[in-house]
């Protein structure tokens, strides 16, 4: 009888809390279908474009089913600038009888791809596949890991920060501590504030430990400026700290904290570009657009690898700024079922 009686007290528990069912049955359910449409999804098809190609390799390239090949005539200085922003990812350039191939070179299983299908064509075209090779950025060398550390670092910065945020802001609350404070006069601004301050210089130490292990233990491929590089981990770090505050107004546990890891930071890491992107649907693709981390990751990876200057990730930076303005301002408006001013 006592076995019998603690079971069901156990079940009453679990079925009165609705966040502990929901993360039990739909949180599975959502991560599978996540990473269904990212695994399962279209496929990547290098962008190449071709530069005083003869006419028969043109046409051989033309019956390559999705092809992704742009013929640029003679204009090799649009082809340069289209590789540059992205829109290309190699340019295969005929310069005599030997072609050279210049890759965009940030991601090595593109590199990989846009080898392959050229081999591809050529072959069937009776051509030498060999040419020279050139990389934009990184190079032959550089390992998948230097490709996708830069994301790994945003989203273990983000991760961290958002679990523990959360939990000491919740034990703020359970120990009385936040209440006992909103009985003074402060204000709940001047509450958040403090609050982000005190928090804000762990996250500083924090990013600029993972700046420094990542470059310099570790080996990541680095060619941006170091600082640029720990200004967009402190505001990934920022925005996480916001996002914790701001959820653990909803939780009346540490559990509870942890059951918003499924939610909030897993959709994070499918859509921060730790998968490409375009091998998902593109009604899909517009999800990253809400997630913090993609504009980290894609700023971490264009300083790191790209070597890019303020002026190429300045957008990643307001948005992630407007992220952590946004979730501070409803801390404020979170605060007010604590206290009415």
């Amino acid at each position: 009888m006592r076995i019998r009686a603690l079971a069901l007290r156990i079940i009453r528990q679990f079925i009165r809390d609705k966040r502990t069912l929901a993360l039990l049955f739909l949180a599975p359910l959502l991560i599978l279908s996540l990473m269904k449409l990212v695994f399962d999804g279209q496929a990547i098809v290098p962008n190449i474009g071709l530069v005083d190609a003869p006419a028969g390799i043109t046409e051989q390239f033309a019956k390559l089913q999705d092809s992704g090949i742009t013929s640029y005539g003679a204009d090799a200085e649009a082809a340069e600038a289209a590789l540059n922003s992205g829109k290309l990812d190699a340019i295969v350039h005929w310069d005599g009888v030997k072609p050279s191939l210049t890759l965009e070179g940030s991601d090595p299983s593109i590199s990989r791809s846009v080898l392959l299908k050229l081999q591809t064509a050529l072959q069937a075209g009776q051509q030498s596949p060999s040419f020279d090779v050139v990389y934009l950025h990184g190079g032959a060398d550089m390992a998948s890991f230097d490709s996708f550390g830069p994301v790994l670092i945003g989203f273990f910065s983000f991760f961290f920060v958002f679990l523990l945020a959360g939990v000491s802001f919740l034990r703020e609350r359970t120990s009385g501590t936040l209440e006992r404070l909103l009985a003074t006069p402060i204000r709940r601004i001047e509450i958040v504030i403090g609050y982000l301050a005190g928090f804000g210089l762990f996250t500083l130490a924090q990013a600029t430990l993972i700046a420094w292990f990542s470059v310099d233990v570790l080996g990541l491929y680095m060619v941006g400026n170091i600082l640029y590089m720990l200004v967009i981990n402190l505001l990934l770090s920022l925005t996480a700290l916001t996002l914790g505050t701001l959820l653990s107004s909803f939780a009346s546990s540490e559990f509870q904290i942890i059951q918003f890891i499924p939610i909030v930071i897993v959709p994070q890491a499918f859509f921060s570009g730790l998968f490409n992107l375009d091998a998902m649907n593109p009604l899909l693709q517009k999800l990253s657009y809400i997630m913090p981390l993609y504009y980290g990751a894609d700023a971490m990876r264009g300083i790191m690898i790209r070597g890019e200057g303020w002026a190429e990730f300045q957008n990643d930076v307001y948005v992630l700024a407007a992220f952590s303005l946004l979730f501070a301002l409803l801390n404020i408006i979170a605060l007010k079922k604590h206290r009415r001013l």
